[in-house]
């Protein structure tokens, strides 16, 4: 059977009713494209507001230039290839697929050399941006590394945020909302039913070609209309790879500046007046540095 004829029996289905509403292949530069940004889809899918799809010779990590963040959590996760990380407060390690580093920027951060090159010559994942709700927003920095043993599982799916058919995800995230990466055989067939509440429904495949019911191929990604009906997908080609969110509608209009998003206009000065200060900091220890390793700042 063809894809096309896969498809077509495959949307017969009674059960595939949630529509995309969007998609879209996104922006690239270099060995990064942008499939979302906190001004256009991530209007639509707060908290949900950034997505970057990186992929290529695992060197480029080390062009990556320190930058801050505020109001906002970042997740990289790591869809193949590895990472290292080293951290002052959590030690060293390694990520490899289903691997994650989570940041809770708060009030302010910079990083960007906490993470280097591993073993593979190549190295495939994804940035997502969560933003935080008030009473986070301004408020301390979280780190965590976790490496892909430490992630659980649900099936063909490892639970990166939140919480799937009763298994709870390490990563210390607020609550509403899940972030899932999910591995298909060719032909495997597998739903998901969002939490009640969780109106936000979207997904990015890295790898492979998934009927969601339309087509979503590698590269990039869909978003559904609102709701809370579940989805059903399914995988044509070998080890489809690719992640799912669902959350609870942010409440917030989203006060952006150039690496930060918070919740109002008070917050985003707040946010980027300590982002200017931790910069002053991070120039002087860069001056007397000797070429050691830097630090997240905070």
């Amino acid at each position: 059977m063809t894809v096309q004829q896969q498809l077509s029996a495959y949307t017969r289905e009674p059960d595939n009713l949630r529509a995309i509403r969007y998609r879209t292949s996104g922006n690239g530069h270099g060995s990064i494209v942008r499939l979302m940004s906190p001004s256009d889809l991530g209007q639509l899918i707060k908290p949900f507001v950034f997505l970057d799809l990186f992929e290529g010779e695992a060197s480029f990590i080390n062009r990556m230039p320190m930058h801050p963040h505020s109001g906002i959590a970042t997740v990289t996760l790591i869809t193949e290839g590895n990472l290292r990380f080293e951290d002052a407060d959590s030690g060293k390690g390694m990520i490899d697929y289903g691997g994650v580093e989570w940041m809770r920027a708060g009030g302010g951060v910079w990083h960007g050399k906490e993470m280097s090159v591993g073993t593979s010559q190549r190295i495939q994942g994804f940035q997502l941006w969560v933003a935080l709700p008030p009473e986070l927003e301004n408020g301390s920095v979280d780190s965590q590394y976790l490496e892909s043993g430490a992630m659980p599982e649900v099936g063909p799916a490892r639970v990166i945020l939140g919480v799937h058919q009763g298994v709870q995800s390490p990563v210390r995230a607020p609550a509403g909302m899940n972030y899932l990466l999910v591995t298909l055989s060719l032909g495997e067939t597998w739903t998901y039913t969002p939490p009640e509440g969780h109106e936000s429904l979207w997904l990015s495949v890295s790898r492979g070609l998934l009927a969601a019911p339309d087509l979503v191929s590698a590269g990039e990604m869909a978003v559904f209309e609102p709701g809370n009906g579940a989805v059903t997908l399914k995988a044509l080609r070998e080890d489809t790879v690719f992640v799912i969110g669902s959350a609870q509608p942010h409440p917030y209009e989203l006060a952006l500046g150039n690496y930060s998003v918070h919740t109002n206009p008070q917050a985003l000065r707040e946010g980027e007046a300590k982002i200017a200060e931790i910069g002053g900091r991070l120039r002087e220890y860069l001056q007397q540095s000797d070429g050691a390793a830097v630090p997240v700042f905070k």
